[in-house]
């Protein structure tokens, strides 16, 4: 996982703040890839209860963690019992790890 200590706190954090702190949070894509250079960081927001306003609570999380990750460029699936799961959403789950 191409991702330090610190980025993962800093995310988690942003992601209890935004999302709740029940929310789950998981990293998939090219960045669990260790031998793998660049890519964004792809993450996987499960929330337990219903989202109101699902585009732009994935767009400040993605940029909140943008920010915190110096501008890297950040994609945010959102997950929650209101909302269409798509065949990305279980890919990330199988794929993706909880940070």
């Amino acid at each position: 996982m191409r991702l330090t200590a610190q980025q993962i706190a800093n995310i988690r954090a942003i992601v209890a703040e935004l999302a709740g702190d029940d929310a789950i949070v998981r990293l998939f894509g090219s960045r669990l890839d260790d031998t793998a250079k660049g890519g964004d960081v792809d993450l996987l927001v499960e929330v337990p209860h219903a989202v109101e306003a699902p585009a732009p609570l994935a767009a400040r999380i993605a940029g909140r963690v943008s920010r915190a990750l110096d501008g890297r460029k950040v994609d945010v699936v959102l997950a929650a019992p209101n909302l269409l799961s798509l065949p990305i959403h279980e890919a990330a789950r199988r794929q993706g790890v909880a940070l």
